[in-house]
């Protein structure tokens, strides 16, 4: 079974950091790209970063310069560093991945099931 797991939420002081990771699991070849996405309460999820294979990655201009988004192909990780965090960074973060099935060789778009992030004084 193929499946995606967030870890690394949590609360947080203002200025503080965290780093979300993203696993990936089952019959997977790679990863072909990975995005985080985050919802506030009462708010649509919107995409706060992403990444291809080939390393070109995006950013929301909400924390650029803030975050950085990373793959580890050889590991099966994607991470999402989160520094300078303000209070409206506070969302569930999802993990989005377009994942290479072994067997198809197909891409396929997988999400993980969230990971909260709480920056509060």
């Amino acid at each position: 079974q193929v499946q995606l797991v967030e870890s690394g939420g949590g609360s947080v002081q203002p200025g503080g950091s965290l780093r979300l990771s993203c696993a990936a699991s089952g019959s997977i070849s790679s990863i072909s790209g990975m995005g985080w996405y985050r919802q506030a309460p009462g708010k649509q999820r919107e995409l706060v970063a992403n990444i291809v294979s080939g390393g070109s990655t995006n950013y929301a201009d909400s924390v650029k310069g803030r975050f950085t988004i990373s793959l580890d192909n050889a590991k099966n990780l994607g991470y999402l560093q989160m520094n300078s965090l303000k209070p409206e960074d506070t969302a569930v973060y999802y993990c989005n991945a377009r994942l290479r099935r072994i067997v198809s060789g197909f891409d396929y778009v997988y999400w993980g099931q969230g990971t909260q992030v709480t920056v509060s004084s």
